[in-house]
This record gives structure tokens, C-alpha cells and sequence, in this order.
């Protein structure tokens, strides 16, 4: 090996006795000419300049020689603590300009092979081949219902009104001429979030009427669904978090005949023409007089079963003549408009229309479940 030496590089700079030691190199030829070094970095260019790849395993691999902090170029930096001061600059310089075009380089490759895999993988495509399988989801049974509900109303000239989830006290009770003593304003009932003044999760989405009635005159014609909350516990035919729709329709001369044509139009379109309906007088503070609504059962075509508890029918709502009090809060005058309200829970037209015997399938997300109403648009 005589004429070589291990990592050890002699510049004749004008002073032989400069020493300095890269370690990239290994073995080379002992270097008295001055312009040898400059003649070493131009070589590196020209190995960048030729540089190809054409998978991820070559780019990786011209990344390592010439990117990284041991490639080639990083050890050009590396040998610049044993340059003279005053011939760092020019030194410097030059390893810069290798430093810039190794990297150029680099992202010139990139490029040249991720347009290679691009163009392999439309090549690779077999249009032959069958088409794998395609999971196709469903509609939720609780959004299919409520789209459905929501068009039977929109044809009979309803719109659609929305509203907060989280009410006050006088929106969700007092409006709707709850008194101070009903039930539903204790905590054992509603989810209230602040106490003097009361919010609450709202209760029902009649809130939602109160707000329409405030900011909108007569004629009105409004549907409103969405998601409520009530302070129950958790069962087969109950729930803490559930949905409601409630309608809403007040003008001059409205009857109680008009709610009834109304409802039975809704109950023959979602359940089918031989549904029967009636109405059973009850109580409720934001309508007189009141009514729940009652359907025959589905199951057994009226004849008597468990789910109706052999009386031939099932509850689906309330219903009722708005109280002529929540005209007069609503800035509406109760002695030349009258109106009709009612509301039912989405869940319990669902469980009824699809058959279903447990609440809680429906926020489960048991996807076995929820497999049955794939074919549901």
C-alpha cells in the first residue's frame, strides 16, 4: 500500500504542512498539488450528476451516500475544522455548491420514482379481473323514519323548524303553561344544567313551536323533529336520549276536526290504508283539549296481542287544541286564532313500523342489527 494512507489528505494550500483528515475517503493517493481537493469535489459532482434511480431501495440508497450526516458530502463539512481560517471560505464554498446540487438531485429522483409506481400501478391494473366486494352501508332506522314523517307533512304544506337542545326555563315550561308545581320541573325528571334561572336539556321539542310562534305570525304550519332528553332510566321501552317530531298548525278557524283529518292522513300513509285511529281525551298543559292517539296494533291487526296487551292497540302520541294561554305568551291572539299541536316519538313509530322489541337497538350500533335496513334509501 506504499504511495496511500488511511483518511489522511495532504493540501499543498500554499503551506505543505496542512493536514486535514475527511472520512469519506478511504485509502487515497497522498495530495501535494493544491487544486487536488477542488479536483475531488468536482468528481463528487459529476457521481451526483450521474446518479439515477429507479426504485425506493436506490433512492434510499443515494440518500445515504450523499444526503445524510454520514454521506459523502457530510464529511466534506466534517474535514472543515482541519482547514486553514483562511482558506475556509473558499473551501466552504465549494462543499455548499455539492451540498445544493446532492439535494436538487435528490428531489429530482423523488420525483422520478414516485411517477414510476405511478405508472406501474395503472399498468398492474387486470380490468379482467371481478370486482372485489363492495361493503355498502344503510340508512339508520331512527333517520329513515324521520325522513319519512318529515315527507308526509311536507306534502300537507308543513315546513320545517328547528331549534336548541339546551332551553330556558321559560321556552321549555313556562310558555307552554307548565305550572310552577308540575313534575316535569324537578330534577328527577329533566336534566337541568344551571338552577336560577333553570336551562335544561330540553324536555320535548315544543320549545321549538314557542320559538316559531314568536317570531312568525299566522298562518302557521310547522313541523319540528329532533333529539330530547329526559331523566329516565334505561330500558327495553324507555330512554334518556330520544326523538320527537311535534306539529304545530295555527290560523283562523282551525278545529279540532282538522287535527283529526290531519292524523289519521299521517297514520294511514306510514302504516298503510287499514290502520285505524283514535283518540282517547287526556291532559296536557299546553293544549285543551287533549287527546293521545292511538293506533291499531300492527302486529296483530287489532285482534289482541302482548305488544298491545290484547286491547287491539298501541300508543304512537298527544295531541290537543293549543291552549289559548300559549297564544297569549307567543304574542298571538287567542280570540281570532285558534291551533292544533301534536307530537310523537320517533322511536316508538320505528319500533312499530320495523317490528323492533328493544329501545336501546337503536344506539347500540350493533352492526348486526343494523344490517337489516341495508336496503333502506
Amino acid at each position: 500500500m506504499e504511495g496511500f494512507t488511511q483518511a489522511a489528505i495532504h493540501l499543498d494550500l500554499g503551506n505543505e504542512k496542512n493536514v486535514f483528515t475527511p472520512y469519506c475517503f478511504r485509502f487515497v493517493p497522498l495530495i501535494k498539488n493544491k487544486n487536488m481537493h477542488q479536483e475531488r469535489i468536482e468528481a463528487i459532482k459529476r457521481e451526483i450528476a450521474k446518479a439515477d434511480a429507479g426504485n425506493p431501495e436506490e433512492l434510499e440508497a443515494y440518500r445515504i451516500n450523499y444526503i445524510s450526516k454520514k454521506s459523502v458530502v457530510g464529511e466534506l463539512f466534517a474535514a472543515m475544522r482541519d482547514i486553514p481560517n483562511e482558506q475556509k471560505r473558499a473551501y466552504g464554498q465549494l462543499v455548499n455548491e455539492v451540498k445544493q446540487l446532492a439535494e436538487e438531485k435528490f428531489q429530482e429522483l423523488i420525483e422520478k420514482v414516485n411517477s414510476s409506481a405511478s405508472k406501474s400501478k395503472s399498468t398492474d391494473l387486470d380490468l379482467t379481473l371481478p370486482p372485489s366486494n363492495i361493503h355498502v352501508g344503510g340508512v339508520h332506522p331512527l333517520t329513515a323514519t324521520r325522513q319519512r314523517i318529515i315527507e308526509i307533512f311536507e306534502r300537507i304544506g308543513f315546513n320545517l323548524s328547528e331549534g336548541p337542545e339546551i332551553e330556558d326555563d321559560w321556552h321549555n315550561f313556562t310558555a307552554l303553561n307548565f305550572p310552577e308545581n308540575h313534575p316535569a320541573r324537578e330534577m328527577q325528571d329533566t336534566f337541568f344544567l344551571e338552577k336560577n334561572p333553570d336551562i335544561a336539556l330540553r324536555t320535548h321539542t315544543s320549545s321549538v313551536q314557542v320559538r316559531v310562534m314568536e317570531n312568525q305570525k299566522p298562518p302557521i304550519r310547522t313541523l319540528s323533529p329532533g333529539r330530547v332528553f329526559r331523566n329516565e332510566a334505561i330500558s327495553a321501552r324507555a330512554h334518556c336520549i330520544f326523538h320527537q317530531v311535534e306539529g304545530l298548525y295555527v290560523d283562523e278557524n282551525v278545529g279540532f276536526a282538522d287535527l283529526k283529518n290531519t292524523l289519521y292522513h299521517f297514520a294511514k300513509e306510514m302504516f298503510g290504508k287499514e290502520t285505524k285511529v283514535r283518540f282517547r281525551p287526556s291532559f296536557f298543559p299546553f293544549t285543551e283539549p287533549s287527546a293521545e292517539i292511538d293506533i291499531s296494533c300492527q302486529l296483530c291487526g287489532g285482534k289482541g296481542c302482548n305488544v298491545c296487551k290484547g286491547t287491539g292497540w298501541v300508543e304512537i302520541g298527544g295531541s290537543g287544541m293549543v291552549d289559548p294561554n300559549v297564544l297569549e305568551n307567543c304574542g298571538i291572539d287567542s280570540k281570532r286564532y285558534t291551533g292544533f299541536a301534536f307530537g310523537m316519538g320517533i322511536e316508538r313509530i320505528a319500533m312499530l313500523k320495523y317490528q323492533i322489541k328493544d329501545l336501546r337497538l337503536f344506539t347500540e350500533n350493533d352492526v348486526r342489527f343494523l344490517k337489516q335496513f341495508r336496503s333502506m334509501v
